[in-house]
């Protein structure tokens, strides 16, 4: 009986917490938000207008596109594809996803900036489904990213992070494009004379899981922004081939001809990914 009692507690206490913060935990995030009730895109199923409620008042969900409903041990369970005691046990053991205490905002001294609050391998299942989306494997994202727990504003959220040279990182979710202090190139050395340059982390996360083993031939540059553009010339001094997949927009093309006035040894390979954005765009399209 007192077993018993002590489960139907922590169920209680479970549901009690605010079905949105939990949603945030999970990676996923409000399209608009009142005092009453907030929306979201499903985070069952594909959708491009928000029609997943959830009720501040009463602290309930409901998927109009799927039209069904429930607490927040019911969402754990669907999203994660729990049962009842696997969510509760999930609740109790991991403190990296939320407590049953409902914390306030944390408050900081410098609540301006980003604070990494720790990093781990990738295994949050919202950030492997996003992954998926973008038609990168866990395999190939695993080498050379991890999951990045961070405070920003008070509040505590989670992404996929490249730690770029300087000690920063750069943040990706599905929702949110962020980055610590202090950004910079991202510059992986492999030990070889050839090198890959690249705008952002997914573009190149979609060469390494396009073409098998690069790593082998490769070395790889990550502007993280076109703005290090000069700290990336002095980088590639040391190369006898630069391939430059950087983005068909005019920043990219501006950034690329730049790198191509500078050295012969540069060469556009954009035009493999021609009628896209980037080459992520493409292998999502293509994929």
């Amino acid at each position: 009986m007192k077993k018993e009692r002590t489960n139907k507690l922590s169920c209680e206490r479970a549901r009690a917490f605010p079905i949105e913060k939990a949603l945030a935990t999970l990676g996923h995030f409000p399209t608009k938000t009142s005092d009453k009730e907030a929306w979201f895109l499903s985070p069952f199923r594909s959708e491009t207008q928000a029609s997943f409620k959830v009720s501040k008042k009463l602290n309930r969900w409901y998927d109009h596109g799927a039209g069904k409903g429930g607490n927040v041990i019911d969402l754990i369970c669907l999203i994660n594809k729990f049962s009842v005691s696997e969510a509760l046990k999930f609740i109790v053991q991991d403190q990296t996803f939320f407590s049953f205490q409902q914390q306030p905002v944390i408050k900081t001294k410098r609540d301006k900036g980003l604070q990494i609050l720790h990093t781990r391998s990738l295994r949050n299942c919202s950030l492997l489904k996003y992954l998926a989306e973008r038609r990168i494997s866990i395999a190939i994202a695993s080498m050379y990213c991890y999951e990045v727990h961070y405070l920003h504003k008070g509040r505590r959220y989670f992404a996929i992070g490249l730690k770029n040279d300087s000690g920063g990182w750069e943040l990706r979710n599905k929702y949110y494009k962020n980055s610590s202090s202090p950004k910079d190139i991202s510059h992986i050395k492999n030990g070889h004379k050839k090198l890959i340059i690249t705008e952002g982390m997914f573009d190149l996360l979609s060469i390494l899981d396009s073409t098998k083993n690069l790593e082998s031939e490769y070395d790889f540059l990550v502007l993280n922004s076109t703005a290090f553009l000069k700290k990336a010339i002095n980088v590639i001094d040391g190369y006898n081939h630069i391939d430059l997949y950087l983005d068909n927009d005019s920043t990219g093309k501006e950034t690329t001809q730049k790198f191509i006035k500078f050295s012969n040894k540069c060469k556009d390979i954009s035009g493999q990914y021609l009628g896209f954005k980037d080459i992520n765009e493409w292998l999502i399209y293509t994929a």
